[in-house]
């Protein structure tokens, strides 16, 4: 039983007739007719009977079609309150993000999003590995990830908006020697002790790869993934490490270098499940994030170069 049949033997009622009810619906009467068969077959006792050249509701099918009214009463309720709820503008949107994102994100959706009326925000924030990412659509509306330019690329399940395409530079103390130089090889930095992300982490295939750019392993000193603290730690002269140019906070003791020979910039891309995209506050709050994109990149043609 589904509402197509229930229509069907309501408007057989009322009007009497297959063909009659066919023109109503602009369906063909044979249609009607397979669908009032389906319906018997499901609740198993008449519905119709003829009268003369007519067909009829039997007393069972006199209930049913009344109950269809209801039914069909609290479908449109149901499809009003749906459409109520993808329209409203000031909705609730659930945003993850990794942690860097986030720093450079969130405070941009806080301010534009701020007057009455806007999508409410709910932040949460996931630092996971490249591959977890995806599921967490499940859970969020919107999900901040990041991966690499030759991993990859996201699962068909999820929709993708593409916000920054990020160079990722060599952070040194700003005392360092290599600050002398204004872009760097695999080679400068390879005997140099890294502070680097956990394995699994998108940024640790591009220490793998200045690696074997270098020719030799590179000496792994410390495994931190908050940008923050990573810079805290370059610094105060523990090792040189991969910094986003533009997503990662500055820091006065941490000077940027362009790396060179290898492939060096990462993806940051905002993840959700198609369905999500039908909501109004949803869409509000992709457009703010690629307009915050575009600010956060400078909005400039090509890459700035980084400063001490």
């Amino acid at each position: 039983m589904d509402e197509r049949q229930l229509r069907v033997l309501r408007e057989l009622g009322e009007l009497g007739s297959v063909t009659a009810a066919a023109e109503a619906l602009r369906v063909t009467p044979s249609a009607i007719s397979q669908q009032l068969r389906l319906l018997q077959r499901s609740v198993g006792v008449p519905l119709t009977e003829r009268e003369g050249r007519r067909l009829v509701l039997t007393p069972a099918g006199r209930a049913l079609a009344d109950a269809a009214i209801d039914v069909e009463t609290a479908l449109a309720r149901a499809r009003h309150s749906v459409e109520d709820f993808l329209g409203r503008a000031d909705g609730s949107v659930s945003v993850a993000a990794f942690h860097s994102a986030a720093a450079a994100f969130w405070p941009h959706l806080v301010r534009t999003l701020a007057a009455p009326g806007s999508p409410r925000l709910a932040f949460a924030d996931e630092d996971v590995a490249q591959d977890d990412f995806p599921p967490l659509t499940r859970e969020y509306d919107i999900v901040l990830a990041h991966r690499l330019d030759h991993a990859a690329p996201w699962p068909q399940t999820v929709s993708v908006t593409a916000l920054l395409h990020e160079p990722l530079d060599v952070a040194l103390p700003t005392g360092h020697p290599l600050t002398a130089k204004p872009r760097l090889s695999p080679r400068d930095v390879a005997d140099e002790p890294w502070i680097t992300v956990h394995d699994g982490f998108p940024l640790m295939a591009t220490i793998e790869a200045i690696a074997a750019a270098a020719g030799r392993r590179l000496h792994l000193a410390h495994r931190i993934n908050e940008f923050a603290v990573v810079a805290q730690v370059v610094a105060a002269g523990a090792g040189i490490a991969l910094m986003p140019r533009w997503t990662a906070r500055p820091h006065v003791g941490v000077a940027l270098r362009p790396l060179v020979g290898v492939s060096a910039r990462r993806h940051i891309d905002a993840l959700h499940r198609p369905e999500h995209a039908a909501r109004t506050a949803v869409r509000t709050v992709l457009t703010e994030l690629r307009r915050a994109a575009a600010v956060i990149s400078g909005q400039a043609p090509g890459d700035k170069e980084p400063h001490c």
